[in-house]
């Protein structure tokens, strides 16, 4: 079930197969749980990782750090290089993905990841710093199209939103744990003040290599493989799955609910995905969009500065902000585990709509508050928290919608397209803008910055009020049908 994958046929042909049918109407099993702690635990990982950037921010600057580099410095230009190279590497790996399967490219994203962070961890200039930022971010990327692909391909129908969700919002929980990593590394009783920083990335690495070997029992998604040419290797993967699952429950599997005919090929060119998407999906591709490019100005407005603010507002010590960040990332995770269910019981429609626009309203409180001089520190961090809430759960839908709105053969591909020109507009551009608006020390350009991550989160949580699909509980292949599929005459 784990052998790695064949080379690709030389000839394709017509194959009929109930292979997505027998996997949506599995009842969630051990066999589920592995596929969730293979691919899920990375966003732990990297919320780990991209926590501990933002919180040794101020001690990166600090002469003694080992680099001569300022906070403006990490939050803004190093930002902007990561989400750069996440961008950069959604697309290179996303085509490759759906060109050579999900299994080989979530493992060498992986690689690809843990890399780059081994050798930030060796940065001795600003240089080599930023370079291993852009390179984090280039696997990183690849890690969002590759597993989002293969989760949603995997997890049956009727559980895919909040699996997803959780799974999306997962990263939190690693940002927890890199908040209160940090204060434990940046106590300079404990660790140099050039030494914490780097055990913190080591660290990371340490646990990428156990997800690694977690990783490699996760099975190539049976989806591809029949559209791919390799539907005997689809077939045993699920039946074998069948039979452990029956084991497990000690029952029989009710039939499958239908069958669909395929035209099995080896690739498509990026001019048939630029066509489906925009041509044959325009709303869905305006969906999208909306949606990537909201939750990425309100999560920059808010997360790329937090530090900053609490130190130049509220004269939080460097070391402390932890322990604030920590608070705001639980809120974070808390949204898709409380809300993730509601999904696929009242619907992605009123939810994605719900929680954009509501996280919105709340920035926007938030915003006048703050310029009020209302807030402490203590209650900005319970403000945040609560937006968090709802804006988590938002950002996480924004992804588990473009895996799902379009057709399997473009997945990969069109979630990487949407992640990298959503996250382009809002990631790249939001951290050298609110980096300058949040450290300036006046009152005014937060409040500006939160003003317009809370605008843009409301307008596309207007936009999926009308343009957002009924997803819940069907299955990929009915929301949009595969290009290969062969339609049957009369």
């Amino acid at each position: 079930m784990t052998a790695s994958p064949s080379p690709m046929p030389a000839e394709t042909g017509t194959v009929t197969t109930a292979v997505p049918a027998r996997l949506d109407r599995l009842p969630w099993s051990r066999w589920h749980w592995m596929i969730v702690i293979g691919l899920g635990t990375v966003w732990i990982l990297d919320g780990l990782e991209v926590t501990i950037v933002g919180n040794v921010a101020g001690r990166l600057a600090e002469e003694g750090s080992g680099l001569d580099i300022t906070a403006a410095q990490v939050t803004g230009v190093a930002a902007a290089l990561y989400v750069a190279g996440a961008c950069s590497g959604a697309l290179f790996f996303g085509w490759l993905t759906d060109r050579y399967g999900r299994k080989r490219l979530f493992m060498i994203t992986l690689v690809v990841y843990l890399a780059a962070t081994a050798m930030t961890a060796l940065s001795f200039e600003s240089w080599w710093f930023f370079l291993f930022r852009f390179l984090t971010g280039f696997g990183i990327g690849g890690e969002y199209a590759a597993i989002n692909s293969a989760i949603d391909e995997l997890i049956p129908s009727l559980h895919r939103g909040r699996v997803d969700l959780i799974i999306n919002g997962s990263y939190w929980l690693g940002a927890i744990g890199g908040a209160l990593l940090s204060i434990v590394m940046l106590d300079t009783d404990i660790f140099p003040k050039d030494l914490g920083w780097r055990l913190s990335f080591a660290l990371g690495v340490v646990l990428g290599l156990v997800i690694l070997l977690v990783r490699r029992h996760v099975p190539e998604s049976p989806r591809w493989q029949f559209i791919h040419g390799r539907g005997d290797e689809a077939e045993e993967l699920v039946s074998s799955v069948e039979r452990e699952i029956e084991a497990e429950k000690g029952r029989e599997l009710p039939p499958p609910a239908g069958e669909i005919t395929i035209h099995q090929r080896k690739s498509i060119g990026f001019g048939t995905i630029a066509k489906t998407v925009f041509a044959r999906y325009p709303r869905r591709a305006v969906l999208g969009l909306a949606l990537f490019i909201g939750q990425a100005f309100l999560y920059n407005a808010i997360t790329f500065g937090f530090g900053t603010i609490l130190i130049t507002f509220y004269d939080v010590p460097t070391g402390s902000t932890g322990y604030y960040f920590a608070v705001i990332a639980a809120g974070n995770f808390l949204g898709p585990l409380f809300l993730g269910k509601l999904f696929d019981t009242v619907g992605r429609r009123p939810m994605i709509t719900g929680t954009y626009v509501l996280s919105g309203v709340l920035l926007f409180v938030t915003a006048w508050l703050f310029g009020r001089g209302s807030l402490t520190a203590a209650t900005l961090t319970a403000c945040w928290c609560v937006v968090l809430f709802f804006a988590s759960t938002g950002a996480s839908s924004a992804y588990l919608t473009v895996s799902e709105i379009f057709p399997m053969e473009t997945r990969a591909m069109a979630i990487a397209f949407f992640y990298a020109l959503g996250t382009a507009a809002g990631g790249i551009s939001g951290p050298l803008v609110f980096a300058d608006l949040t450290s300036s020390g006046v009152v005014g350009d937060t409040v500006l910055a939160f003003q317009i991550g809370a605008g843009l989160m409301c307008a596309a949580g207007i936009v999926a009020a009308f343009l957002a699909v009924k997803a819940e509980r069907r299955s990929l292949e009915d929301i949009a049908e595969p290009l290969s599929a062969v339609r049957r005459e009369g």
